[in-house]
């Protein structure tokens, strides 16, 4: 997947993770072998580190594939907490409940199937912390949509914010151009506080206000 840092940054901080379990240690053998775009470990343990500091105990992923972020999330909510998987693809969610059954947190993920944004619309309550990971040229809907669902001193984080520096030029890519209209958004909009973290290709903290 893209990234931002140098490969001798990206390899220092990856070389100062400990080492992860058997069940993620095969994802991202997977996702490498097989070009499954996952978030990596040094974005998953922003993301659970996240979870934590924000007493994250109910959770929407948009965008699970195949489920690696969700095992993140899921063992830093708890037994008590509750994530919701979804994905548009039923290949990627049957890999992923078998994985997170692996991991021992099957009991706290539902998974869905579908349009992420249109699950999220139909999934009663607010949430502690919502990231998104789908479609970029849905980014600036996702903003739209998601922010008023997450509780006051809640998260929204999005992953790829930065992508591969292409953020930096104008761009007719219409994928390009709705990351960078998300990126105007989160820092132009008064309700949230939010912060780029140059990890992997880019990943934007929103706290909401």
């Amino acid at each position: 997947m893209p990234n931002v840092l140098s490969e001798a940054l990206d390899g220092y901080l990856t070389d100062l993770m400990p080492e992860r379990d058997e069940v993620l240690t095969e994802m991202e053998e997977k996702a490498n072998a097989e070009r499954i775009p996952i978030v990596g470990p040094l974005v998953g343990r922003v993301l659970h580190q996240m979870a934590v500091l924000s007493g994250a105990r109910r959770v929407f992923e948009m965008g699970s594939a195949i489920g690696y972020s969700t095992i993140w999330l899921a063992r830093a909510v708890g037994p008590e907490g509750r994530i919701y998987y979804s994905d548009g693809s039923e290949q990627n969610a049957n890999q992923a409940r078998r994985f997170i059954e692996r991991a021992g947190v099957a009991d706290r993920v539902v998974i869905q199937v579908g349009d992420a944004l249109e699950l999220l619309e139909q999934t009663e309550g607010s949430f502690d912390l919502i990231f998104n990971d789908v479609d970029k040229h849905d980014y600036p809907r996702v903003f739209d949509l998601a922010l008023p669902r997450i509780r006051r001193g809640g998260l929204l984080i999005t992953d790829n914010v930065l992508w591969s520096g292409r953020v930096t030029q104008p761009s007719d890519d219409r994928w390009t151009s709705a990351i960078q209209e998300y990126n105007r958004k989160a820092y132009g909009t008064d309700e949230v506080w939010t912060t780029i973290i140059p990890l992997r290709d880019g990943v934007a903290v929103s706290l909401k206000r």
